[in-house]
């Protein structure tokens, strides 16, 4: 028997002695909650009775409170213990003259990781803390399992759960032991309703498009295919928003928005993960400086209201962003200049040069792409827009009037890494269809992420969509960098994992 199932037994004992006491912990439905026990504490010279105060005046200042025991010591006929609502703690002060026999002896059956509700008062003790002196209490769960959550003593931890890999596949662990992961994860939350509110102030509509898709376009990758029973069609799981979001925009409806799940069958890395939410916008009559603006604005308004300031994750979003042409920038940190990338054969010998594999590489687009990567990307350490991309490889962006070979596209960077992406948006069906089939023609040749036709997109298009501009920003990625987290599981709370391999039982 290993030493968690002996545990696990041990509590299961406990479990049918709170039974027998008529302390069913999971007979209990709900329990009323007075304070949190952050306002237990914020509000103590509010809450608590006189220290002079009689013991009606102690009733009348009762609290309710409910939580899990995160810390327990028993002193013979008192006990104190820390009980935590996952936000904060407060200590519990339990003392056997002052509560019924079955609650005195119920408590003594509780164990770390369970479920407490109580009353009480608030009281300073001799040492100077603010505790909560309880005159009832009803267990309301018992935890099976020996949890994790180890010792602190003047904001320093010891022990508790530290295994990364527990961590990302036991992630209620990691919620109520490791407090810092904790807000990193429901900053998530905050900086996504965030971005929700700032769209809806500025009178974009909220929208939801299909999942799955006889076409995944949208996006240069990989989908997810899967069987569609009562159709019997072969269905794609989506790589972007983009296309429906148009869509809408061609039926006259002037803002739209979506925040979504997206699904690219590729690699997985600390920045890349196959499953992840998307958000993209598009404005009628908007073009691609009205998107750097909105990008700009909601960088700094999520980070003021989610964090109180606009300088986080090392970056000042309260500036305006630089704005930087992608082959000027090639050109300063690689030497190659603009004119070598006129034709592939002279791109393909620069990119030689400059020590730059060349062997598939069949187009300037992806040779431009790849030299940005490579040479300029690193140094895009403050918030930046690089403006002005190939038109191979931006089969959705209008093209660039005064640059030939070249579109109204800029992607933003921020710490060297790409945060967004976004066109002034083709509305020239002809010309849609024109790169639709060039893409085809890439296809054809082997390039498995090339975009595919899609007419129900083309006829929108032809029905008349008015000039508009359109964004997309991984959620993900804009929570790294806004909470600072290193690694993408830091910030998901169900990444995927391999499936665990347990030794079978003996």
């Amino acid at each position: 028997m290993s030493e968690e199932q002996s545990i696990r037994d041990l509590r299961l004992g406990k479990l049918a002695q709170l039974r027998e006491l008529g302390m069913d912990p999971y007979a209990v439905e709900r329990w009323d909650i007075d304070y949190s026990a952050a306002d237990l504490k914020k509000r103590f010279d509010e809450l608590a009775p006189n220290t002079e105060a009689s013991d009606e005046e102690k009733k009348a200042k009762s609290v309710s409170f409910a939580g899990r025991l995160v810390a327990l010591r028993l002193m013979g006929k008192a006990a104190f213990a820390h009980i935590g609502d996952g936000d904060d703690k407060i200590q519990g002060y339990f003392k056997r003259d002052e509560l019924t026999e079955a609650e005195w002896d119920a408590f003594k059956l509780l164990d770390l990781g369970d479920h407490v509700g109580v009353t009480g008062y608030l009281f300073v003790t001799r040492t100077g803390e603010q505790s909560l002196h309880i005159t009832s209490l009803k267990p309301l769960s018992k935890s099976l399992h020996n949890l994790p959550l180890g010792k602190e003593k003047d904001g320093q931890q010891w022990y508790g759960l530290t295994d990364q890999e527990q961590r990302y596949r036991h992630r209620h662990l990691d919620l109520v032991c490791n407090h810092e992961a904790r807000e990193m994860l429901l900053n998530r939350s905050r900086i996504v309703s965030a971005v929700r509110r700032f769209f809806d102030d500025r009178g974009y509509l909220e929208v939801e498009t299909p999942l799955l898709q006889l076409e995944a376009g949208g996006a240069a990758a990989r989908p997810f295919l899967t069987h569609y029973n009562a159709y019997d069609l072969e269905v794609k799981l989506r790589i972007s928003l983009e296309l429906y979001l148009k869509r809408i925009i061609c039926g006259d409806v002037q803002k739209v928005y979506e925040i979504g799940r997206v699904f690219r069958n590729e690699g997985v890395s600390n920045r890349h993960n196959p499953e992840f939410t998307l958000l993209e916008w598009y404005e009628a009559y908007a073009n691609l400086e009205d998107m750097m603006t909105c990008v700009e604005d909601l960088f700094r308004t999520v980070s003021e209201k989610v964090f109180g300031t606009s300088n986080v994750g090392g970056c000042d979003f309260g500036k305006p962003w630089h704005r930087l042409d992608l082959l000027t920038a090639i050109e300063e940190r690689s030497g190659i200049k603009p004119e070598e990338l006129n034709d592939l054969d002279s791109a393909k010998a620069a990119m030689k040069r400059v020590g730059l594999p060349t062997e598939k590489e069949n187009n300037i687009g992806g040779i431009i792409e790849k030299l940005l990567e490579h040479f300029v990307e690193p140094h895009l350490q403050e918030p930046t827009f690089v403006v002005g991309y190939p038109i191979e490889t931006s089969p959705l962006a209008k093209k660039d009037p005064n640059r030939p070979g070249f579109t109204r596209r800029f992607e933003g960077y921020v710490l060297g890494r790409e945060i967004c992406n976004a066109f002034s948006e083709i509305n020239d069906p002809i010309d849609q269809r024109e790169r639709f089939e060039h893409q085809l023609e890439e296809r054809e040749q082997g390039d498995d992420e090339a975009h595919p036709m899609d007419e129900d997109y083309i006829y929108a298009l032809e029905s008349g969509m008015p000039p508009t501009g359109g964004c997309g920003i991984g959620i993900d990625r804009m929570v790294m960098l806004l909470t600072g987290a290193e690694h993408l599981r830091e910030i998901l709370l169900f990444p995927m994992m391999r499936r665990e391999h347990r030794d079978s039982e003996e």
